[in-house]
């Protein structure tokens, strides 16, 4: 009960932020540009994504949120399995030379090694042990 709080709690807030930046509310920086820099790290990015696919992070993120309260099942072990391959592959990304080359801005590239990577791996973590539990 309390990775699956834990879990849920974290993937609520970031959900949030997402839905956030998808209706145009740039926290925690007020400044779009260097949002984007901070959270989206791509050479040269100047503007955040927009409404669409800000939106469909948090959805996806919101239904990983309430997936370990679900009833055991099928659906229930796909998405929970899935969760563990995305968060500890993103996680394992941000110490690659190819990613670093693909996201190469401050503060977003000093920040995924040290905040980004370590929660993806922690959150995809917890879905292992959620996963394994059934």
């Amino acid at each position: 009960m309390i990775v699956a709080g834990a879990l849920s709690v974290v993937l609520i807030a970031v959900a949030g932020l997402h839905a956030l930046w998808g209706s145009g509310v740039w926290l925690p920086i007020r400044d779009e540009e260097a949002l984007a820099r901070a959270f989206v790290g791509a050479r040269g990015v100047t503007r955040m994504p927009g409404p669409i696919p800000c939106f469909l992070v948090a959805l996806a993120l919101l239904i990983l949120a309430i997936s370990p309260w679900l009833p055991v099942s099928v659906l229930r072990d796909v998405i929970m399995w899935g969760a563990v391959i995305i968060f500890i592959g993103r996680g394992f990304l941000s110490y690659l030379p190819f990613w670093r080359r693909m996201t190469p801005e401050q503060p977003f590239a000093r920040n995924d090694q040290r905040y980004f990577g370590p929660l993806c791996i922690a959150v995809g973590l917890g879905f292992f042990v959620l996963a394994l539990g059934r």
